[in-house]
């Protein structure tokens, strides 16, 4: 899996809530390591199994298919699993550990935590230590996707330190805050999505591409 790939000096990229041909041609040419297919119909980037089929059969398997459920029915999986490669599964509803496992069957998964000054991180990965990857978000109404950061000093720097090759950091990152976040975390990898929007669910792919560009400045040799 091209997302959990340990590299060091590189951080992994995802760009969540590509709904057309052209973003996932412009997201293959800028070489990251996943694309993010929203299973959620509130969502206003949510993309039907049968559309997300198409999609992922214009691209190679060194580009992830990671499709994001919220507390999805088993018809729901059975549809996306009929219509849609699915290279990792991120959960970001309130899913149990074993709901999530039944749902994976083996396959790479990831664990959206919310984080707010009442969040139990230890407790939460003690939960989900079975994840390939944690991926840390900030508490919206509704799930994901909100452009809000949490405050990244409320996580216990050893914490951080003893954990970052499992952290995909999320909520509201951009251009502006992205080289700051790699050096706070040094995560696995980092995750947007109205970061590089002009208007919610509208990609922009100078944001893709000036998003992308930031990440690689701020790589370092040493990160891991």
């Amino acid at each position: 899996m091209a997302l959990f790939d340990q590299i060091p000096g590189r951080t992994r990229i995802k760009i969540c809530g590509l709904t057309q041909p052209e973003q996932v041609d412009l997201a293959q040419q800028l070489a990251i390591d996943a694309i993010g297919l929203v299973f959620y119909q509130p969502s206003s980037r949510y993309i039907s199994p049968v559309q997300a089929g198409i999609l992922s059969n214009q691209y190679p398997h060194d580009l992830d298919t990671v499709a994001l459920v919220v507390n999805a029915t088993d018809q729901e999986i059975l549809d996306i699993k009929k219509h849609c490669r699915v290279d990792i599964w991120q959960f970001h509803g309130d899913e149990t550990a074993q709901r999530c496992q039944d749902i994976a069957q083996g396959m790479p998964w990831m664990k959206a935590a919310r984080i707010d000054k009442k969040f139990q991180l230890d407790e939460f990965c003690l939960q989900y230590r079975d994840a390939n990857a944690w991926l840390l978000d900030a508490v919206i109404d509704g799930y994901g996707g909100g452009g809000q950061t949490f405050n990244w000093d409320m996580i216990d720097s050893l914490w951080v330190k003893e954990n970052a090759h499992r952290v995909v950091l999320s909520g509201g990152l951009n251009v502006k805050n992205v080289g700051d976040a790699i050096a706070y975390f040094h995560p696995l990898a980092v995750d947007i999505s109205s970061g590089v929007e002009v208007q919610k669910g509208l990609k922009d792919p100078y944001l893709m591409k000036a998003f992308v560009a930031q990440v690689r400045l701020f790589d370092q040799p040493d990160k891991h």
